[in-house]
Order: C-alpha cells, then structure tokens, then sequence
C-alpha cells in the first residue's frame, strides 16, 4: 500500500502540535519568542517615534521566521537524532519528505501564532499600526508563508550536516545570530558597507524582513531601502529559490543522515551523556 509521504506528514505535524498545547512548559517556551520582540519594540518605542515602532515589528516578525526555520528545526533535528528517532525512520519509503513536510507545518502554526501576538500586542500595546490595504495584507501572508518554506527545508539540511554533539548547536547559533543582525531587519541595510548588503542579499533573511516591511509601512518607507524600492519580485524570486533549494537537498540529505545512524552509535551517545552526568 503506498502512502502519500505529504499527507502522512501533515498528520505527523498536527500531533506534534496537539503535544506542544499539552505540555506549559512548551507553551511557553514558544510564546517567549513573540513576548521578546513586544519588549524590544517597547523599549524602541519610548520615545515616541512611530515609525522606528513598525520598524522593529517588522523586523520581529521576520526573525521570528528565521529563528523557527534555521534555529529551531536544527534543534528538534538534534533531538529527534539523539531519541532514536529519525534511526526508525531509516529505511522507510518517502519517510524524509514526511518528516520535513511536517516539520513545516508545526513551523507555520507556530510562526503564525507568533506572528498574531506581535501585531495584536503592537497594535493594543504600542498603536502600532496594521497592514492599511488588502494588498499589504496579502503580501504580509505571501511573504511569510514563502519565507517559511524558504528557511525550513535549509534548516534541517543544515541540522543534518552538523555533528551529534550539543556543542554545535552553540557554534552554529553564532554565525546565525550575527547573520540576524547583518540583514537588517531591525536597522535600515543601507547603513551597512557594501559587502555586507551584497552577503546579505545572498540569504533569505534580508528578503523576509524586507517584504514584512513593505506589508507593515507605509510607501515612503521605500526610501530606506538600498534600491529605494520593495522589490517584490526579487523577494518572492529569491525565496522561491532558497525554497527549492531546501525541499530538494533537505530530504537526501536527511535519508544519507539516518543510513549513517545505527543502534550502536545512539548506545555510544547515550553512555556519553550517562557518564557526563554522572560527574
């Protein structure tokens, strides 16, 4: 009997998240990233410049996007290596495209919730301003569900690549965090040399948090940009690039991950981590 590998992992994606609303700990754990950024924008925001306001919203959202996909999945990617997890999966027809097709959907319900608490708790909490047309509206729900699609895939790619140590997870997290600020999201690129607005044009960061942008301010804003312009189709372009770039090496590059594991290898981490723990 042959499974549809997106439909099964769609329905793995839905119990992992019945699981999150199960557990505060995790509840919590989630809303603390959306709770973070409110605060930046309200520190920002003290003295009273609306605009700088939307800006850090924007840059909030974008990421939180960023965070979810190259942060988060790298983690639950550890996790799930580390539990045996993806070792069971090893073997089984299409058990990849499932694991990362689902992957994705916890992603987007969590970015999405997240991304509603930073608009309402900037509207109610700072009047910040929401997207004023349909057309931004649109493009906010374009640009985010593509960049999710975009990061999540490169995420477990990344996951896949990194040793099954907990140490690099700490020494990825430095080059993605300084890539985060690089990118500007929360300060105009333009402000940056050259060379780092052309690396950070080569990431998807910089696109996320230029097309929230154009969905949160106001058309004046443009000029803050490096080309003056939103650049619409350079974002959806380039999004839609890194988004197939991941969807095609993310799965091989998992099934290589998974043929690599074995039960002796997770018995050598588990007596490790006993034996740490034991000092």
């Amino acid at each position: 009997m042959n499974v549809n590998p997106y439909r099964l992992g769609l329905s793995r994606g839905a119990i992992e998240l019945r699981q999150v609303l199960r557990s505060r700990k995790d509840i919590y754990t989630y809303l603390s990233t959306p709770l973070v950024f409110l605060a930046v924008s309200y520190w920002q925001s003290r003295d009273g410049d609306d605009a700088m306001t939307q800006l850090s919203l924007a840059g909030g959202i974008g990421s939180t996007i960023f965070m979810f996909g190259l942060l988060t999945v790298p983690q639950f990617l550890f996790g799930d290596r580390e539990d045996g997890t993806l070792l069971r999966l090893r073997g089984v027809p299409g058990a990849m495209t499932a694991y990362v097709t689902g992957k994705v959907l916890f992603v987007l319900v969590n970015i999405t919730v997240s991304i509603a608490l930073l608009l309402l708790g900037g509207r109610v909490l700072l009047g910040a301003g929401l997207p004023d047309t349909s057309q931004q509206w649109l493009t906010l729900v374009w640009v985010v569900a593509l960049g999710i699609v975009a990061v999540v895939p490169i995420g477990a790619a990344i996951g896949s690549l990194l040793p099954a140590a907990r140490e690099a997870l700490g020494v990825y997290m430095l080059p993605m965090m300084a890539l985060m600020v690089l990118s500007g999201t929360f300060s105009p690129l333009r402000k940056l040399p050259e060379w780092l607005q052309n690396l950070a044009s080569f990431f998807p960061l910089r696109w996320i948090a230029q097309g929230v942008r154009s969905a949160l301010l106001p058309d004046s804003a443009q000029a803050l940009e490096v080309s003056g312009a939103w650049q619409h189709t350079t974002v959806a372009g380039v999004l839609a690039l890194w988004a197939v770039a991941g969807l095609v090496l993310a799965p091989r590059l998992l099934q290589r991950m998974a043929r690599r594991e074995s039960g002796s290898r997770l018995s050598e981490r588990e007596q490790r981590r006993m034996a740490k723990t034991a000092y």
